[in-house]
Formats: structure tokens, C-alpha cells, sequence
């Protein structure tokens, strides 16, 4: 039978008291020893269903319960709701090193799963009689170690996204079936989730490598994001989209999350950065600050994306591309916590990840992509065809600058065909996108001067029509394309010097 909420319980909500119900009833219908996933978005409050289920479990079944995570953090997160559900719980941190005495008398336990695969190991810790094993995270595919350990438990697996870390190890392998949750677009409109608001900006990831867990490496990601036109397209966004509002800033290299508070110190703005070599004592000063400063940014290195929960973030900023959906819902779901005066947050995207896998809160199979991981993963969108569908618009204000200028567009693909169509050198396309680049620059500039420091403004421009250009011509190499753009910004400069001689003379 499904046990039923006493009065004394705390409540829940109507969707989560509806898939507690759906997951006992897996437990009623299947063996004991039956392995079932269940998908709930970040936010949506796995953590109360899964201790409501704990605190029913061992009321019904008499049987002990492990939880496991693979964070000190969450165990310690993962303990505290448990006591608040009235469920006396141990966690198995790295002191404990045996149960022993009144130790055993535990019905649950919360352990990381490297403790716990050791003590299992060296047979340090032996446990008798548990029924249900629940593994927060269970994306992860360090759990799997553990299931051997359990071979006669139900094993419930609980994620917001039910895709294996690793595309070599799917979740099909280790679980029967999914219950899916509700869906992001459906916790927004009952009033649990942030609405988000989702403005990407064009990056040219060509110069990004792949490593071999699948994600773009540190290194490759360092130097891209490094780089002071992308430091400044960075400051840019904030101070456009998010100045004055708490901000979170996600990169993938300490080095970059570095180079980041450099450059917003340098601009004043009160910024501090995070990654997993700050101590627990500095982590925790860090993190306090972030939270009683209302105008605070925070740049981090992949610390913050599970455990983690500051629901006065305004704005979240990929300051980094990455290939890996879970990751891509984690960094934005940590601005999706509502409060009284807050029902939506800004997520500024500069790493195409919106174009790769498309809007947070849009609608996703959850379950096609259990089944058929390998068919999702081979089919998402790749960046050179994201790239292709990049469609350059001149910044409002920069297009002030140039007021006098009526028409600002140069349509490279059409004047390629016509071009071509004349018998014309292909180059003759970006020799005319010159000319009309320093016609704009001198009709609205007072002399050579102020020329110079406006064409630097229309490298964004100039990437784009050389990525249009290098389409289609079929020659997409980046060293091409580098090249290309050295050279366009060289026959701007003296073209630009040639128009406004003639001027003044």
C-alpha cells in the first residue's frame, strides 16, 4: 500500500506529493531489487520528496535507507532536511570510520559515495537489512561503483537531468524505467520557478577543443575567454543587461574566472571570485558577502553549480560554452529560486549554448533521451553550423555613432553571387565591404583621429563579414579566417587614411 501524509507532516506540494505517490507505487509493483530514475528540474524540490519518501519508507517497510551524494556539502544539505522530517539520520563523513554502539541503530544513513565505496571495500562498515538506496545527482557515474553493494535494495537514481556524464556509460544500463517530474515551463506557471529572460551573444567557438570527457578543455577555453575582445563583448553584457543586480558569473579555467575579476575591478565594480581551492573558511566569507551584497558579482569555476542555493541572484552569465546539458541547466537553474519580489532573472549567454540546446524552461524528452542518449548527443547542433546562422546587428548605442551613416548592413552574400555572376574576383566583395566601412568611419568622424578610434569599434561587424565570406568561398579555417581579418582591418586603416586626407585638403 502507498502510505498516506499524517497531519503532523510537512507539506508538500500538489506535483510533488503526486510523484512521492507514483514512486511508491514502483516500489508496491516491482521487485525489491528494481533500479528507477526520477527526473525533476533543479528547483522543483527533490530533496523534500525524497526525505518525505525516506521518513515513509522506514515508518512502512521497517527497512534502513542510504542516501548518497558526491559532495560533503549535500550530504551535510541532504542531513539537515532529513532531521527537519523528523527522520534521525548519520552522515558517513571521512571521520567515521566504523558503526559502532548506538551507531548502529540508525534506520538512514547519508554518505559520499568515495567514503562509503571504501569503508565498503575494507569491510570497515557492513550494513544488514536496507531496503531503499536514493542517489542525489545521479547523473554521475561514480555511483555505479556502489550498486554491487546493494544488489537486493530498490534503488532510486534523482536528477533534474537523465543523461550520463559520461556517453560511454548510459543511464538505461543502470536503471529500468524514468519517472519524469514536472516540466521547468510548467514550475514557472504555478509560481515555483523564475521566469528567464535569455539573451545570447554571437561567439566564434572554432578555436575551442574537445576533450576526452566530451567538453570543451580548460586550456582551449582559457585562451578564447581570455582574450580582450571577449573580455570587453563580457563587461559589455553586464553593464547593458545586469549593472547594479547580484550577478553570478560561470566560467570554464580558473584563469579566465581571474582575468574576469581583473577587469571588472579595473571598471569598479565590487566583484570577488571562487573556484575549489578556496579554503572552507574563505568559501564561506565569499559566500556571505555574495549574499548580503545586493550589487555583488561573483565569477566561479564549476564550484557552484550543485549545493549551491542564493535565491537573490538576478542575473546568471555563461561566460563559457559548454557541451554538456546537465552543466547547461545547472548554471542557469542556480537563478530560478522566486522570492516575494522576484518572478524572473537574466541569463546572459556567450557561449552559444542556447542555440546548441535550445531555451532553459523549452520543452525536452526526457525520456527519448534516456532511451536513445547516443542519438541525442550525435544530433545536437555543432558550432560551425550555429555560427552559420549568426546574424551580426549593430549595438543601439553604437549605431548612435553613427548617425550620419544611413544605411550600416552589407549584405556579403548577395554581393558574392553578383559578384561571381560578373566574372569578378571573389576578393572584390571584401574590397567593396572596405569601402563601405571607411565611407561610414569618415562621415562620421571629425578627423583621422577620431576615425582610428571608431573603426576599432566594428571588429564584431568586420567578423562577421568575414565569416560570410569564408562560407562562401567553402575556406572556414580559423587561420584563414584570422588572416582574412588582419587584413580587412589593414586596408580599413589605409583607405580610412586615404578618405580623410582627400577631406581636408
Amino acid at each position: 500500500m502507498i502510505p498516506e501524509a499524517d497531519l503532523d507532516d510537512k507539506e508538500l506540494y500538489d506535483y510533488q506529493e503526486k510523484d512521492l505517490k507514483a514512486i511508491f507505487q514502483y516500489m508496491e509493483e516491482q521487485r525489491d531489487d528494481y533500479n528507477l530514475l526520477y527526473q525533476l528540474p533543479t528547483g522543483g524540490g527533490k530533496t523534500v520528496i525524497f526525505s518525505e519518501i525516506v521518513r515513509r519508507y522506514i515508518e512502512l517497510k521497517k527497512k534502513k535507507v542510504i542516501i548518497l551524494t558526491h559532495r560533503i556539502e549535500l550530504s551535510v544539505q541532504t542531513s539537515n532536511m532529513l532531521t527537519g522530517f523528523n527522520v534521525p539520520n548519520m552522515i558517513i563523513s571521512s571521520d567515521v570510520k566504523t558503526l559502532e554502539g548506538d551507531e548502529e541503530d540508525f534506520m538512514c544513513y547519508v554518505a559520499m559515495v568515495e567514503t562509503l565505496t571504501n569503508r565498503l571495500q575494507e569491510e570497515q562498515i557492513i550494513f544488514d537489512d536496507v531496503g531503499l538506496v536514493i542517489i542525489d545527482e545521479a547523473h554521475y557515474n561514480s555511483f555505479r561503483k556502489l550498486f554491487s553493494y546493494f544488489e537486493k535494495a530498490f534503488i532510486l537514481g534523482v536528477t533534474a537531468t537523465p543523461l550520463s556524464s559520461n556517453i560511454k556509460l548510459p543511464m538505461k544500463d543502470n536503471y529500468d524505467d524514468l519517472l519524469i517530474g514536472e516540466s521547468i515551463s510548467a514550475l514557472i506557471k504555478k509560481g515555483f520557478l523564475a521566469k528567464a529572460q535569455t539573451i545570447s551573444y554571437n561567439v566564434g567557438l572554432s578555436s575551442l577543443k574537445l576533450g576526452i570527457n566530451g567538453d570543451y578543455t580548460v586550456k582551449s577555453s582559457d585562451i578564447l575567454y581570455t582574450d580582450a575582445s571577449m573580455q570587453e563583448k563580457l563587461l559589455e553584457a553586464y553593464e547593458t543587461e545586469s549593472k547594479g543586480k547580484k550577478t553570478l558569473i560561470f566560467n570554464n579555467g580558473i584563469n579566465t574566472s581571474r582575468y574576469v575579476q581583473e577587469t571588472f575591478l579595473e571598471a569598479g565594480y565590487d566583484i570577488r571570485h571562487l573556484d575549489n581551492t578556496n579554503g572552507a573558511k574563505e568559501r564561506k566569507e565569499i559566500l556571505d558577502w555574495f549574499k548580503n551584497t545586493p550589487d555583488a558579482i561573483l565569477t566561479s569555476v564549476s564550484i557552484l553549480t550543485t549545493g549551491f542555493d542564493e535565491p537573490t541572484v538576478d542575473t546568471i552569465i555563461l561566460n563559457r560554452a559548454t557541451k554538456s546539458l546537465t552543466l547547461y541547466f545547472q548554471m542557469i537553474g542556480r537563478g530560478s529560486r522566486i522570492l516575494p519580489n522576484k518572478s524572473d532573472f537574466k541569463v546572459l549567454d556567450l557561449g552559444n549554448n542556447a542555440a546548441r540546446f535550445g531555451l532553459w524552461e523549452a520543452p525536452i524528452d526526457w525520456k527519448e533521451i534516456f532511451d536513445y542518449p547516443d542519438f541525442y548527443l550525435e544530433n545536437l547542433i555543432q558550432d560551425a553550423e550555429i555560427e552559420r546562422n549568426f546574424a551580426y546587428v549593430m549595438p543601439p548605442d553604437l549605431r548612435k555613432e553613427f548617425a550620419n551613416t544611413e544605411k550600416v548592413f552589407f549584405d556579403i552574400k548577395s554581393e558574392y553571387k553578383k559578384a561571381i555572376g560578373q566574372g569578378l574576383k571573389a576578393k572584390t566583395v571584401l574590397d567593396n565591404a572596405v569601402e563601405q566601412h571607411a565611407e561610414m568611419v569618415v562621415e562620421n568622424s571629425e578627423d583621422v583621429f577620431d576615425a582610428r578610434v571608431l573603426a576599432r569599434k566594428l571588429r564584431d561587424d568586420i567578423a562577421y563579414r568575414i565569416r560570410l565570406y569564408s562560407y562562401s568561398i567553402m575556406n572556414n579555417t580559423q587561420n584563414y579566417r584570422d588572416w582574412l581579418q588582419e587584413d580587412y582591418e589593414r586596408k580599413l586603416r589605409l583607405r580610412i587614411n586615404q578618405m580623410c586626407t582627400e577631406r581636408d585638403m
